[in-house]
């Protein structure tokens, strides 16, 4: 049974990763909103709500390694496998405000993690201000939205849904990545714990991977569409949000009270997003090469991580 949630999962989360792609583009669209803007909020924040969901119960349950861990986790897989994945199937173009104002920002949001977890746990008031940080950033995203318009090419669409339709398919491609998430963290769930896993292994491998599946399909399903601006500010949207929103909704709740995560696992998170930074400077496009050098370093990571635990 935990072999089929498995493959029912994954078959949930690339349908409605193409139809949430397709509904999202379309308002983009007829919104005239660059796809940046709308992967940064809407798709982000769409795609990151398994996160959200298992991170909240594994607190509340006692378990907040697991809640850390898919989160960390899960930023190391959209950098290092998504941005990876997406730009072997299609070199990924990057504007200069997303290099200079966006990519920045999810350092920030990295580094503000890394210091909150020095002393072995996330407190209340370290929640709020994440928060607040979060709140702060959705809303000057939302306002240089306006500024964004007709300043940089977007890339070539088909003629864009009506809005019904539009919005049917972002509500039943969200009801397929939540419910496939779901399926697929539950079978490999079982399947780790049947091998005697850690909480915080589970968290950083298996339940990680497993909640990040909305944002490969979505970012994977974009690039191969030719909508760069989508795959690049999904992942983008998505770690901030992670980061932020998720830990900072957890955190409020239930201070979290840290074991298995370890620094290197903290610094491998920040060093990926640096590196997906620097890589998205040069000529402002991630190559083909640079996404199988971000693949292969993701195996690595997995790798070390399953061999010394």
């Amino acid at each position: 049974m935990s072999i089929i949630y498995i493959i029912l999962g994954a078959v949930f989360v690339m349908w409605g990763a193409d139809r949430f792609t397709e509904g999202a583009g379309s308002v983009a669209r007829r919104l005239n909103v660059p796809q940046i803007v709308i992967g940064l909020t809407i798709v982000a924040m769409g795609t990151s709500m398994p996160e959200l969901s298992v991170s909240l119960a594994s607190a509340l349950q006692g378990t907040a390694d697991m809640a850390v861990g898919n989160v960390v986790g899960s930023n190391i897989f959209n950098v290092l496998l998504i941005v990876g994945c997406s730009a072997a199937v299609a070199p990924i173009a990057v504007s200069r405000r997303t290099v200079g104002r966006d990519l920045p920002f999810t350092m920030i949001a990295s580094l503000m993690l890394i210091a909150f977890c020095l002393n072995g746990q996330i407190e209340r008031w370290e929640g709020l201000i994440m928060l607040a940080v979060f709140a702060g950033y959705m809303l000057y995203t939302l306002r240089v939205a306006k500024q964004s318009k007709g300043e940089e090419p977007e890339e070539e669409a088909s003629q864009p849904l009506g809005w019904l339709m539009s919005i049917v398919w972002i509500v039943i491609g969200i009801g397929c990545l939540i419910g496939g998430s779901k399926l697929f963290v539950v079978g490999a769930s079982a399947v780790a714990k049947s091998l005697g896993v850690s909480d915080a292994v589970i968290g950083l491998t298996i339940v990680a991977c497993g909640t990040s599946l909305p944002e490969l399909a979505t970012s994977v399903v974009a690039a191969r569409k030719g909508q760069g601006g989508l795959a690049i500010g999904n992942v983008i949207g998505s770690n901030v949000f992670n980061i932020l929103m998720i830990l900072g909704i957890t955190g409020t709740i239930v201070p979290l009270h840290l074991e298995g995560i370890t620094n290197i696992d903290l610094g491998t998170m920040a060093a990926s997003a640096a590196l997906m930074w620097l890589m998205c400077r040069t000529k402002y496009l991630v190559e083909r090469w640079e996404g199988l050098v971000m693949i292969a370093l993701f195996a690595g990571y997995m790798g070390w991580l399953l061999m010394v635990n």
